[in-house]
């Protein structure tokens, strides 16, 4: 299975068209969705493009392609105009993938199998390798911070590139 990871999208309409390219341009099986899908969150300045309503039908246009993870920002409200699932975590093979307002790093996973997080929430890039586990950190499509760029990741034959949304190359990891 080849995976489009985004994650932070916010209610931004231009984000999801971006998605919706992204996933035609790399041929990608499933996207998957990091959570904050709709609502921007109080702690978050109005993204570009934002139009919850349209970023519903957009995502709705594709829904047998999402694995979606609720994020801090995702309410009840929000799964009941989406046509897909939003699961509090979801694991592919030895990856956890988990929005990331929930993680506790002096926490041990207790799933023995897992060997990488897949997260967002913070809106930054990072790979922390912590306890045998590599915490990836995918940023956002929508609101990057810290002066990181507005990104997405591709999951290929086990490894994970990181790509700003003009297809520039960020970062590599084997998963």
């Amino acid at each position: 299975m080849k995976y489009l990871v985004i994650s932070d999208i916010h209610g931004s309409s231009e984000s999801c068209k971006i998605i919706l390219d992204k996933h035609k341009q790399y041929n990608t099986d499933k996207i998957i969705v990091l959570g904050d899908i709709l609502y921007h969150g109080p702690r978050n300045d109005l993204p570009n493009c934002y139009n919850p309503k349209q970023a519903i039908l957009l995502l709705n246009s594709i829904a047998n392609n999402i694995i979606a993870i609720k994020g801090n920002c995702d309410a009840e409200v929000d799964q009941m105009v989406l046509d897909f699932k939003i699961h509090d975590e979801y694991i592919i093979n030895n990856i956890l993938l988990t929005h990331g307002h929930h993680i506790n790093y002096l926490k041990p996973i207790s799933n023995k199998n897992i060997k990488f997080v897949l997260h967002g929430h913070t809106h930054i890039i990072r790979v922390d390798t912590i306890n045998d586990i590599t915490y990836i950190n995918i940023g956002s499509i929508t609101i990057p911070k810290e002066n990181t760029a507005r990104c997405f990741a591709i999951i290929d034959n086990n490894i994970l590139s990181i790509y700003d949304i003009e297809d520039n190359l960020i970062l590599t990891q084997n998963l």
